[in-house]
């Protein structure tokens, strides 16, 4: 009875110690696995609307499958090699546990594991590759854990998708597609025997560095299938016969459109709060709005020094596109040499020069009536509350219309027209255009900002005109899909009006001239173009260029160009001004007009007037007098002056009066002469005639002096 007694107490000891030791495993195995481990990071994919992938993104390189799409032959060519047990064991296969252990005892050392595939994945999501006892209990608790809390369909479509193959490729889907060229879905007996010998070591059977031993890996594993019964000896040997078959796709970066993924990246993060983090490793499909002929002939046109010019090398550039209707970006170019992860260019605050005009001053002016494009405006050096702008080339005029000013990209105007219209007024109209200005100063006519502006923000803010007044977020990314294929965002813009159709309009008319008479002469392009130079001078050097811009339209597409140093010092500054930019700008939109013809003409809306060219008024008339017979001692006198080919000049006739004050005695338009009746030979008079401009409401300079009698 003693003896019994103590076998009892023993039998009771031992299953209390069993117990708390299966308690211990099951307790220790919820504390090992981590559900969020569980949730594998996967490739987000950067593509255009057409699907064709520019760009991947990742962590780990993964397109995660359902098991559902995996080929019955592929999850069976895994098992048998790797797990022959696997729907029969509960995570861990013990008659391997125990061979392995003995095997170990003998050799004094860890030589054999006995893994199942449970215990693989266990490994791989919550452990490291140590090969130690400690490590490999963890390894069983998280296995059983998992066994308890997943059916064995989760656990093996976790493991397939989960197991690495080399090449920085994980998952079957990613290894089917790189070294077959294929979907999993489609590999064949043969394909999915060489993957699953991958399993045991990737790099040692690599079928690109190891064919030979890749191949006897992969009859391997067919021997394994026929030895479990899940293939048939024919199908063995015929898969055996086969060779590799190999496809492989190697992902190539593509370096033009590193600057635009950026862009894509920075939107996604500010406008839908997805860190860079979350979209390398949550699998995402972001659909992008990149024109890729464009972004490619910007990219080229940017490896060209000749575009670029400065004091010593360094001279850098953005380049951003967006098209007119839609907002949508088309291009965007951050820089010369750009790889992921650089300074973007495209969103770096810039001095904007005299690109800012048409938004801070003329925009602005002309939605009050009083000011419209051939509205007359001071053009004279003068100091305006201690500010005192001056015109580039030196020379005033006194007065001239908003369109001439604005062609001719005068500065003392410019200044002038802010003061008058108000600095609080300019900068609702700023604020409407969604540009961030906290200058109070009359500088800002000038793009003389504390802060400056961004090229993204620049062609924003001119598309407001080149769409009829109204403005538009610019969009980088048109969808963005889930790992699961659903939607999450479709891009949308919201129209806002800044600028009435009328003022736009204006604009465009006013810069087309620009472009083509103006300071954006410059370079060639054959087709409609409106636009505005700007530059700004370096501070260290006198004479020098800091900034060079060109900001324009076609009626399809919106544009900016900047050049200039990222640091400016005295050792840094550009040779060349805004001409450089805006022949960049014409070059690439003359090779897009090859692929694709541009318009030749803006069109004009109904609604609003026409705004004609201007008018260059004659400055040489010479005017001769004579007489015709009326009667006795009566004649005709008769005025002849030679006229310009613009049949919209008025031409003024006076006469002179002893007391100074000339008399009109008609207006002419568009003639060159004028009766005058009944003049008495007898008496004398002096006329003259003056052209003169109906649209600015200017006289220009007066013929000579005739006599005759009168």
């Amino acid at each position: 009875m003693k003896k019994l007694k103590w076998l009892l107490l023993s039998l009771v000891f031992v299953l209390a110690l069993a117990a708390m030791g299966y308690a211990t495993v099951l307790f220790g195995g919820a504390l090992i696995v981590d559900k969020e481990d569980m949730i594998l990071d996967a490739t987000t994919t950067i593509e255009t609307n057409d699907g064709t992938v520019i760009g991947k993104l990742y962590e780990e390189n993964r397109v995660p499958l359902s098991l559902d799409d995996i080929p019955e032959h592929v999850r069976k060519a895994f098992i048998a090699i790797e797990d022959r047990r696997f729907y029969q064991h509960s995570g861990v296969d013990f008659k391997s546990v125990v061979r392995a252990v003995y095997r170990d005892i003998i050799a004094m050392a860890k030589v054999e594991g006995a893994s199942t595939i449970t215990q693989q994945l266990a490994k791989n999501l919550f452990l490291t590759n140590d090969k130690t006892w400690l490590r490999k209990t963890k390894e069983v608790m998280a296995a059983m854990h998992l066994e308890r809390n997943f059916s064995k369909d989760e656990i093996l479509e976790l493991y397939l998708n989960e197991i690495y193959f080399g090449e920085g490729v994980y998952g079957i889907e990613m290894a089917s597609q790189t070294f077959f060229d294929k979907p999993a879905g489609e590999l064949t007996l043969s394909e999915s025997a060489l993957l699953a010998g991958l399993a045991k070591a990737p790099n040692g059977y690599s079928p690109i560095r190891h064919p030979e031993k890749a191949e006897n890996r992969r009859n391997i594993v067919l021997q394994a299938m026929e030895d479990s019964g899940v293939i048939s000896s024919e199908e063995k040997t015929a898969a055996q016969g086969k060779t590799l078959g190999l496809d492989i796709q190697e992902y190539e970066p593509k370096p033009w459109a590193a600057s635009y993924i950026d862009l894509v990246l920075k939107e996604a993060k500010d406008k839908h709060h997805l860190s860079n983090k979350e979209v390398r490793r949550g699998g995402y499909k972001i659909v992008i709005n990149i024109d890729p002929e464009i972004q490619q002939i910007a990219y080229e046109k940017f490896q060209n020094e000749t575009y670029f010019p400065g004091n010593t090398e360094g001279v850098e550039g953005a380049f951003v596109m967006i098209e007119q209707e839609s907002g949508a970006v088309a291009a965007a170019v951050g820089g010369r040499d750009y790889q992921l992860g650089d300074l973007n260019r495209v969103l770096v605050n810039r001095q904007p020069g005299s690109t800012m005009k048409p938004l801070a001053v003329y925009g602005p002016a002309m939605m009050k009536e009083n000011y419209q494009p051939y509205t007359l405006i001071r053009d004279q050096k003068m100091a305006i509350d201690g500010y005192t702008a001056t015109n580039y080339d030196g020379q005033y005029d006194g007065s001239v219309s908003i369109y001439e000013a604005l062609v001719k990209s005068k500065n003392a105007p410019a200044v002038w027209l802010l003061n008058e219209i108000g600095i609080s007024y300019s900068k609702t109209y700023l604020d409407d255009l969604g540009l961030s200005v906290q200058d109070e100063g009359l500088a800002i006519a000038l793009g003389g900002l504390s802060e400056g502006l961004t090229p993204l923000e620049m062609t924003e803010s001119y598309r407001s005109f080149a769409s009829g007044g109204d403005k538009v977020d610019a969009l980088a990314i048109n969808q963005i899909y889930n790992r699961k294929g659903e939607e999450v965002y479709k891009g949308q813009t919201t129209p806002s009006e800044v600028f009435s159709q009328q003022v736009a309009w204006n604009m465009t008319s006013i810069l087309a001239d620009a472009v083509t008479e103006g300071t954006g002469s410059p370079g060639y392009y054959s087709k409609a173009l409106a636009g505005k130079t700007g530059s700004t001078q370096h501070p260290h050097v006198d004479g020098a260029v800091k900034d060079a811009w060109f900001v324009g339209y076609t009626p399809e597409y919106v544009s900016a160009a900047w050049m200039g140093y990222d640091h400016s010092d005295k050792e840094h500054y550009l040779t060349a001004g805004s001409e450089k930019p805006t022949q960049l700008t014409k070059d690439i939109l003359s090779e897009v007009d090859q692929q694709r013809s541009l318009a030749a003409s803006f069109d004009k809306p109904k609604s609003v007037a026409e705004v004609p060219k201007p008018i260059d008024l004659p400055e040489d008339i010479t005017l001769h007098g004579g007489y015709s017979f009326r009667g006795i001692s009566l004649f005709n006198g008769k005025l002849e002056w030679n006229t310009a080919e613009d049949d919209r000049i008025v031409y003024r006739v006076y006469r002179e009066e002893e007391n100074g004050i000339d008399e009109r005695i008609a207006e002419v338009k568009g003639g060159h002469e004028y009766t005058i009746d009944r003049v008495n030979i007898f008496s004398r008079s002096s006329y003259y005639v003056v052209p003169y401009d109906p649209l600015t409401k200017m006289e220009g300079v007066p013929s000579n002096t005739v006599e005759l009698s009168s």
